[in-house]
């Protein structure tokens, strides 16, 4: 059986532990597809081009330690920017969404672009001042030398340049289920999530 859950938002929003959870508890695959770009990001700095490494992009690439930084994650958006990437890393993620058994993508572009017929499609958000302290937190947490306003101004910058971008930039699809974590705890958003993927679920 397909089933394909579709959870895109910015950064920090809370949508890849919600995706995970949601994944387990239906016990569906799940593919945080912001790794890809983080991956492909990660060995861009390495020295690579861009399209040449997502290209030849393997699995384990998506199991280094270092995938997490803020270095690696503005690599990851200005590579996501780029059309000639999203092409090369697309089929990927179609073919993961198209797996039996159900599948959860996370991600900027997948309601839009990589799964527009998805079962359901959830937008999660947070306010910027919440993601920022969040990703502040969790940076900070692993001995990152970070401040609050450097880690609001960076998160800006990126949310700036993933809307912007040409190719699939980072919006909401028109009949996905918008989910603001902003006064939520990730308990809640959780709830919310499960309780929209089960109404479609049962009925399949």
């Amino acid at each position: 059986m397909m089933f394909t859950v579709a959870i895109d938002g910015p950064a920090a929003a809370g949508k890849g532990t919600l995706s995970k959870r949601v994944a387990a508890h239906f016990g569906f695959a799940h593919l945080d597809t912001g790794l890809i770009y983080r991956a492909t990001g990660a060995r861009v700095l390495g020295g690579e081009n861009p399209v040449d490494a997502a290209k030849t992009l393997r699995a384990e690439d998506l199991a280094r330690d270092d995938l997490r930084t803020t270095e690696v994650a503005q690599a990851a958006s200005k590579c996501a920017a780029i059309a000639e990437v999203r092409a090369a890393l697309v089929a990927f993620q179609k073919d993961f969404a198209a797996r039996d058994g159900g599948a959860v993508l996370d991600g900027r572009d997948i309601g839009t672009v990589i799964c527009p017929q998805a079962d359901v499609k959830l937008f999660v958000t947070a306010s910027d001042e919440i993601r920022a302290e969040r990703r502040f937190l969790e940076l900070s947490g692993k001995g990152q030398e970070v401040t609050r306003e450097g880690v609001l101004k960076d998160l800006r910058i990126r949310d700036q340049r993933d809307r912007d971008r040409e190719a699939a930039p980072l919006a909401a699809a028109a009949d996905a289920v918008l989910i603001d974590t902003s006064d939520m705890d990730i308990d809640e958003a959780v709830a919310v999530a499960i309780s929209t993927v089960g109404k479609v679920f049962r009925r399949r």
